[in-house]
């Protein structure tokens, strides 16, 4: 796959006046030549891309704020630690700058991994973008509403042993052990889980993925801002977990509708400030 055309911006912004945002830090493809000339064959596949992201979500709130990177993350990892400290220490993961896939293989050309005033120039031009960005409409919808929702959009392979064991789980909600948002929302999230999970799908809160530094650096529910992290497996609405990785129609049908129905549960509870259904 080649990096494409050069995109207006390294952060897309389409703004909505729902109280609700959805953030995607990992839907970008693009790669600047220069940078895609020094991946090696494998880092070429870009497998490791939030799939269609944007499309699953599509006018499921139309009024939302959709905050979407369009670079992809092997230039830079918009969901990381700017200091590179890493979110799951012990644990197997990729960096600020991944050095691998997710399966542990490199991703670079021998000598041409990145150095640290590459990194800190991709810092400055790609992810401080994304975030100030992100910002920006989390405080305009603080200012219109006085409380948001910053709802953060993933996905991955249902199977990575470098990353996880066994199977993962079909949805994984991230709220950093439920200090990211306020309790009713995290019951929310259980109500949509109970659902979810009698129409066959395996879901769970704070697993294997609790959230990234998006969720973690934002959230304060004590004053009305509110994250969730949503890492879906692939495999619920790809025809395969494979290039093309194809988007499946029938299967996101079926997915769509949880995700709409949790996303306006959220905005109603941002609407009312959380406090009238017992958040304090």
């Amino acid at each position: 796959m080649n990096p494409g055309p050069t995109p207006i911006s390294p952060v897309e912004v389409t703004e909505g006046n729902s109280p609700v945002i959805l953030a995607a830090p990992h839907v970008g493809t693009w790669i600047p030549e220069s940078t895609f000339e020094k991946l090696n064959e494998t880092g070429r596949k870009l497998e490791d891309t939030d799939w269609h992201v944007d499309q699953l979500y599509e006018d499921l709130l139309p009024d939302a704020t959709r905050v979407y990177a369009t670079f992809h993350r092997y230039v830079t990892d918009a969901n990381r630690d700017p200091s590179g400290e890493s979110l799951y220490p012990g644990q197997n993961t990729t960096s600020l700058v991944p050095t691998t896939d997710f399966d542990g293989n490199e991703i670079w050309l021998a000598g041409k991994e990145p150095t640290e005033p590459e990194i800190n120039a991709r810092l400055a031009n790609y992810h401080a973008p994304y975030h100030e960005r992100l910002g920006e409409q989390i405080q305009r919808l603080l200012d219109l509403h006085g409380s948001v929702v910053l709802f953060d959009c993933h996905s991955i392979r249902s199977e990575i042993p470098f990353l996880f064991d066994g199977v993962l789980p079909d949805l994984n909600f991230g709220t950093n052990d439920g200090r990211s948002c306020s309790p009713v929302m995290r019951r929310a999230i259980e109500e949509l889980i109970g659902s979810a999970s009698s129409n066959g799908y395996r879901c769970v809160i704070d697993g294997r993925f609790k959230g990234g530094w998006t969720t973690r650096h934002y959230s304060n529910p004590e004053k009305q801002t509110h994250a969730v992290q949503l890492e879906l497996a692939q495999s619920t609405y790809l025809e395969a977990e494979e290039q093309p990785f194809t988007y499946s129609i029938a299967k996101a049908e079926k997915l769509r509708p949880y995700l709409k129905n949790l996303l306006l549960r959220f905005e109603e509870l941002a609407l009312n400030h959380l406090s009238k259904y017992g958040a304090k």
